[in-house]
């Protein structure tokens, strides 16, 4: 029988789940549903931070991280149970929460988000030593924990671009 990716034998994910897991369906875009995903962050983020003070912009993007980790691990489990997948494509609240991570106290301008997605997508990619290692957790810890990860390596070098003067906003 056909279902839709979010049903296996145990039945459909819960609507809000799917709604998070997906970010509203960027995970359904193709191709690469990922970077659709991170996209999408970066310009939800970029629309929303430009109406926060710049004092509380960083505060404001390590709740919003941390907001979209707490909610997104237990949506990712539940769609990843539904679907009979580990770790499903159309699964992006991952991205969402790793791409917030890479933008903490990152100046708005378009150059700043371009290379915040382009070294988040590099390294989640990538994984470097430990992130392949947080993909082991379980179920949606190890869907978005690993993510975090990736955001914080991206986050280093973005800081160090800025710092370095290589990248103005």
């Amino acid at each position: 029988m056909n279902h839709p990716p979010e049903v296996a034998d145990g039945g459909a994910a819960p609507l809000w789940a799917t709604l998070v897991a997906t970010f509203f369906g960027a995970g359904r875009l193709k191709p690469g549903p990922g970077t659709w995903g991170s996209l999408a962050t970066v310009i939800v983020w970029a629309l929303a931070s430009s109406r926060i003070p710049v004092a509380s912009r960083a505060w404001a993007t390590i709740v919003a991280a941390a907001v979209v980790t707490l909610i997104g691990i237990p949506a990712a489990t539940r769609v990843a149970r539904a679907s009979g997948l580990e770790d499903p494509q159309f699964v992006v609240i991952d991205e969402v929460a790793g791409q917030l991570v890479t933008i903490i106290a990152v100046p708005l301008g378009w150059k700043t988000f371009l290379a915040g997605l382009i070294l988040f997508r590099v390294f989640d990619i990538w994984k470097p030593f430990p992130i392949r290692r947080l993909e082991r957790l379980p179920e949606g810890t190890g869907i978005v924990v690993d993510d975090l990860g990736a955001g914080l390596y991206a986050l280093a070098v973005m800081h160090l671009l800025l710092h370095f003067g290589l990248l103005m906003k």
